[in-house]
């Protein structure tokens, strides 16, 4: 026997799933990080070209304006330098240093601007007035910046009192008329990114441009980026997560109860029909359809088990009644010597065994039955055909003494309902059968088929005594019999009307039985089938 798992995990298997699935959208969403690296690198190119554009502007108003012109030699004014990059520094962020042809310092924008304001003065960053999970939320981002941020190999930048153009790679390049521009690493996690362009007068390099200029607004701006999609990431899980749950609760909690209530009723030991089956029909969905159907199976079993406890007791009280009297009998015939008292105990005893073997065989066919309705698959079958056929049989077969057996059929075909022909034909047969056993001699047995609606309906009417009118559906039940006073003890098993009831409502249709009304006696039975 399988094993039965229905006990307490703290997360079921299902729940797990659907968490997973759910919870791909936000980390998805989280590896936004990664890209936002790239979005780092490519704002710092960006900030190099401009970087690069301003320079080139500069170092060319430089070489058209500053440079010395009682030289014998062509080269850059000291003072004209000073006063250009004052006025053109002013306006940009960047700190620009101007070297002349030999490397040295001739102007440094940050200087030049000290000295004509006369005071030093720097932007301090806003207060810290973030709220408390703000300040959680930064800490989170800063751990996982260092996490996911490219590490760059790149020199340290130290700020020298006295600068020359040998201390920097890129001025060296540019004094031999290239374009150059160097990273570097000044701490904290920032950068200073550093273009240096030629400047040039009478197509010569008289001089080098350096504009430099930390990261701090590149970082500002990919920190804004990725606090904003780390709130986004923070309000999508914690949706996704309530979101699943709820899903998990919805879904799993009640498969979980219907599968305790299973195991309930794998385990009973008697009776199922009081147990309780958890009822969600009133979700209209799914899980409501699961425990309605769970339920009426559970129903349909229960009434199975008590019909086969019902037809147990019924068959062992059936049986004992024969056995009882046989017994009596053979007992009874040992005792006595006298032939005509034996003879009499002897037909008792035979009339005994055939009553056993009609009970046994009825028996036996009324079990085999509930599992061969359950296996076989009906097919289309031609009402009309059976009928005649089977009431041709009997024509064919009748004795002066019994009923005239007729056939009619009212209206047009086709007569076709799904169906097993030789389980049909058991059922006309059992009914053709107990119309004879009632009918007086001489009278008449109609069989009559018609259609309706969505329904294939044949009648069998005799002109009996009739049923009475609280039998009319006791006569189904099994080994229910109520014999005509003329035939003989033991020839039925009450078992034929039981079993014709079996064989059409396992096609979807009813048999009834009522009495005649257009005659002073007599009894109909109808059997209604879908088409």
């Amino acid at each position: 026997m399988a094993q039965v798992r229905t006990k307490r995990r703290w997360m079921s298997p299902l729940t797990r799933r659907i968490l997973l699935i759910n919870l791909a959208a936000p980390i998805l969403l989280a590896a936004a990080f990664l890209y936002l690296d790239q979005f780092r690198l490519g704002l710092i190119d960006t900030r190099l070209n401009a970087l690069q554009f301003e320079g080139n502007l500069i170092a060319g108003a430089l070489g058209e304006s500053a440079i010395s012109p009682y030289e014998l030699a062509p080269g850059l004014d000291p003072d004209l330098s000073r006063q250009l990059m004052r006025r053109l520094s002013a306006q940009s962020s960047a700190r620009a240093r101007l070297f002349d042809g030999e490397g040295e310092l001739i102007a440094d924008s940050r200087l030049l601007l000290a000295a004509g304001r006369g005071v030093v003065t720097r932007q301090l960053p806003p207060p810290n007035v973030e709220q408390p999970w703000d300040q959680a939320l930064i800490k989170l981002y800063d751990k996982l910046n260092a996490l996911f941020m490219t590490t760059l190999d790149l020199p340290r930048y130290a700020e020298l009192p006295f600068s020359h153009a040998n201390d920097y790679v890129e001025v060296i390049r540019a004094l031999d008329g290239e374009v150059a521009n160097e990273i570097r690493d000044i701490g904290d996690g920032r950068l200073l990114l550093s273009v240096a362009v030629p400047v040039q007068g009478l197509r010569k390099v008289v001089g080098a441009l350096m504009l430099t200029i930390d990261s701090a607004e590149i970082d500002a701006r990919v920190r804004e980026e990725r606090l904003t999609v780390m709130k986004l990431f923070a309000l999508i899980l914690g949706f996704t997560v309530l979101a699943s749950l709820y899903l998990a609760a919805a879904i799993v909690r009640p498969v979980h109860r219907l599968a305790e209530a299973a195991d309930r009723i794998r385990a009973a030991k008697g009776r199922i029909a009081h147990l309780h089956i958890p009822d969600f029909s009133s979700r209209r969905d799914e899980i409501g359809d699961l425990s309605v159907a769970f339920g009426a199976m559970t129903q349909a079993l229960a009434q199975r088990l008590d019909a086969i406890e019902h037809f147990a007791a019924d068959v062992a009280h059936e049986v004992k009644n024969p056995l009882t009297s046989l017994r009596s009998a053979m007992e009874t015939f040992a005792r006595i010597e006298n032939p005509e008292a034996r003879a009499r105990l002897l037909a008792v005893m035979q009339d005994d065994v055939r009553r056993m073997d009609r009970l046994i065989s009825d028996i036996s066919e009324a079990s085999r039955l509930d599992a061969e309705l359950g296996r076989a698959v009906s097919a289309p079958v031609d009402i009309n055909a059976l009928l005649t056929s089977v009431v041709g049989q009997y024509q064919d077969q009748a004795e002066p003494e019994q009923a005239r057996l007729n056939y009619r059929r009212e209206g047009n075909g086709p007569f076709l309902a799904p169906g097993f022909e030789s389980r049909l034909g058991q059922v006309v047969r059992n009914l053709i059968d107990n119309a004879l056993s009632f009918a007086p001699a001489g009278s008449s047995i109609d069989v009559v088929l018609r259609r309706e609606p969505g329904q294939v309906v044949f009648t069998i009417s005799d002109e009996g005594p009739g049923i009475p009118p609280e039998n009319l559906e006791s006569i189904f039940e099994r080994f229910y019999s109520e014999r005509p006073s003329s035939e003989a003890f033991g020839l039925h098993s009450g078992l034929g009307l039981s079993i014709s009831r079996q064989i059409v409502q396992s096609l979807g249709g009813e048999i009834t039985a009522e009495n005649r009304s257009d005659r002073a006696s007599g009894a109909r039975f109808t059997v209604r089938l879908p088409v």
